[in-house]
């Protein structure tokens, strides 16, 4: 988890200063040069391609196997994973859009499982195909010549379609619902607008299978799911939107 907000706070700072830099050179007063007019359409459509990383918080509840072992579980690095999603965009207001924007995200992570009295280290490596349908509300700023910031907050409902594995000692849920916050910087080129942005996804939904019956034969697997009261998944994800 603080590798994770230390990559947050990383990527978010990085787009705070390239927003800043670009808006230092820009006066309100300057006249629009590219697309004056797009902003007034109803509706935008576009897609967008990026990568993001996937983190997993693990609530423990301090589980002792019969022979004493109390396990903890962690996912200590991070592997950048791609997305591609499309676009559509509903303009409310001058300030204000609605943008749905489905997609796939391809990711994976490590999760490192250790017994603190005899320091046995165990791994699974969990990959993750998500589809996801984000819906967010876009809360622009005002135009400064060819630049324009905004921020979003909305949800995300994904489906996890890759395979389980019965053996696997961690066993997801398909499905989970994502809070999300974001910040982005439209900027008008000629012919579209290139909008990179950065969004943080905070999982709403215990997403770990409990049940197991599958397993109730097999304690040294099990066991891992028995010392876990809840687990959240997580995610920040950079995006380029071409609209």
């Amino acid at each position: 988890m603080h590798k994770f907000k230390k990559i947050s706070s990383i990527l978010l700072f990085a787009f705070l200063l390239a927003g800043m830099s670009h808006s230092a050179h820009a006066k309100p007063n300057d006249k629009l040069q590219n697309r004056p007019y797009a902003d007034l359409k109803r509706w935008h459509l576009g897609f967008s391609v990026g990568f993001h990383v996937q983190d997993l918080n693990f609530t423990h509840n301090g589980f002792l196997t019969p022979d004493g072992e109390k396990w903890s579980v962690e996912v200590p690095n991070f592997s950048p994973g791609f997305c591609l999603n499309v676009m559509g965009d509903l303009r409310l207001h001058k300030y204000l859009n609605l943008r749905f924007s489905p997609g796939i995200y391809f990711g994976s992570k490590s999760a490192v499982m250790m017994d603190y009295q005899t320091e046995t280290i165990m791994r699974q490596d969990i990959k993750s195909a998500y589809v996801v349908a984000p819906i967010d509300l876009k809360i622009s700023g005002e135009r400064l010549h060819n630049v324009r910031p905004y921020l979003t907050t909305g949800i995300m409902a994904s489906f996890d379609v890759t395979k389980k594995q019965a053996s696997d000692y961690l066993s997801f849920k398909t499905f989970d619902t994502y809070l999300c916050v974001g910040l982005g910087t439209d900027f008008y080129l000629p012919f579209f607008k290139f909008i990179p942005e950065i969004k943080f996804c905070f999982g709403l939904t215990d997403v770990l299978r409990h049940d197991r019956p599958e397993l109730e034969e097999d304690m040294d697997t099990y066991k891992i799911t028995k010392s876990l009261s809840k687990v959240k998944s997580n995610m920040v994800v950079v995006t380029f939107y071409f609209e």
